[in-house]
């Protein structure tokens, strides 16, 4: 059974940083992800990670100002967001599967519960 749970969500000032982690449980999935959905729109995808290798990939959205790490001793994914813009708040997904660097939400298998990102002066 895997459990994703995410965390370090928040309120921060445009221009500000924020991190957020997610920490799996279970088998390891070969591939992580982080997807973003703003209420009455798809959920979008934002950056993901595969487990052994660590090949990596950003939306155009975000990259610049967005990394993402794992820490396999711990097994946990991070989102390191900075420069946090007006366009960036949403309730931010971790998500697990066996597809490497896919942006499609259909293919990751797991989901974890979401955290809330708000970005507002």
């Amino acid at each position: 059974q895997v459990h994703l749970v995410e965390s370090g969500g928040g309120l921060v000032r445009p221009g500000g940083s924020l991190g957020l982690s997610c920490a799996a449980s279970g088998p390891i999935l070969y591939n992580m992800g982080w997807f973003r959905q703003v209420s009455g729109k798809e959920r979008e995808f934002v950056a993901s990670i595969i487990w052994e290798g660590g090949g990596m990939q950003l939306a155009d959205s975000v990259k610049g100002r967005f990394t993402i790490s794992r820490d396999d001793a711990k097994h946990t994914v991070h989102l390191q967001m900075n420069n946090l813009t007006p366009e960036d708040p949403a309730v931010y997904y971790c998500a697990g599967g066996p597809t490497p660097s896919t942006t499609r939400a259909q293919d990751y298998r797991y989901w974890g519960q979401g955290t809330q990102v708000t970005v507002s002066s």
